[in-house]
């Protein structure tokens, strides 16, 4: 691991948006998160009042059920200097609908702070890349690895390759290219449940691409977008696990050390806790 002279998020507060659905779901995520920040420098916070963006509402065509939820989210966030979330869809809400469901239930002065809060919050690699002006993180993963472009990162916040230069700094990973990486997963929230069939058609072209590549695991930023590819995963029994971006950068060559030492490298070779729910139980 490189020793760092400087840590370059030093004095910096950051507050964590874990998002509903990893606070539910995938806890891991956002404690990545917080270990790869703190090794970085960064004070973290998590401001215990923080609740749902409101995405499903405002996706779905309910604005005036997502307004609290938008006022909730610009009264939390207030007074840090940045916010970050492990995810694009959650953070695309929060920049691209925020100020507009305020505006259009006659909220101008709510818009006006939704605009606010909305230009400090940043998806995982943006903050990392575009505000820390970082790529190694010192993580250490020796897997064969391949990496999905989550819509909402790719398409609304133009992450472009940020999540890539990440990675290509983690020491012993072999990094393959995904085939047609840009095509959607077909999960989309709500997509999901009102289009099942499309959606499910969508999902199994990105897992036969994943297999395709013969990685370990596959990485996004999203672990919506991770549930539904996984859950197809586990279907066809692939042997391919998923992993968010957060957690792999987390580890570090102590974490591998640890679990040689243990024996255990077999049983749970990423590192992830047992107890996570399989994608098997997400998509059942």
């Amino acid at each position: 691991m490189t020793q760092m002279t400087s840590l370059p998020g030093q004095g910096m507060r950051v507050a964590l948006f874990a998002t509903c659905f990893n606070d539910t779901m995938w806890p891991e995520t956002p404690k990545a998160v917080v270990t790869v920040l703190e090794r970085l420098g960064v004070t973290v916070e998590f401001p215990l009042d923080q609740t749902c963006c409101g995405q499903m509402f405002t996706n779905t065509g309910y604005a005036r059920e997502a307004l609290p939820l938008v006022e909730r989210f610009a009264d939390v966030f207030d007074g840090y200097d940045a916010v970050v979330a492990p995810s694009g869809s959650c953070v695309g809400s929060v920049r691209h609908q925020h100020a507009t469901v305020a505006r259009g239930c006659g909220q101008p002065a709510l818009a006006d702070q939704a605009t606010t809060t909305a230009r400090k919050v940043y998806e995982f690699s943006e903050l990392l890349v575009d505000v820390l002006g970082v790529t190694d993180v010192g993580a250490t993963f020796p897997h064969r690895v391949t990496y999905h472009p989550t819509c909402h990162s790719l398409r609304m916040l133009r992450v472009a390759d940020k999540p890539l230069q990440l990675l290509r700094e983690v020491r012993g990973i072999d990094l393959v290219d995904l085939p047609e990486a840009e095509e959607c997963c077909g999960f989309g929230g709500t997509f999901a449940m009102k289009n099942a069939d499309t959606s499910v058609a969508m999902g199994a072209d990105k897992a036969q691409h994943v297999r395709e590549t013969h990685a370990e695991v596959l990485v996004a930023g999203d672990n919506s977008c991770l549930a539904h590819i996984g859950g197809l995963l586990t279907r066809q029994r692939s042997g391919i696990r998923v992993m968010h971006l957060a957690e792999v950068l987390a580890s570090t060559e102590r974490d591998f050390a640890a679990e040689n030492e243990l024996g255990t490298a077999g049983d749970n070779p990423t590192n992830q806790p047992t107890d996570r729910p399989t994608e098997e139980e997400v998509t059942a």
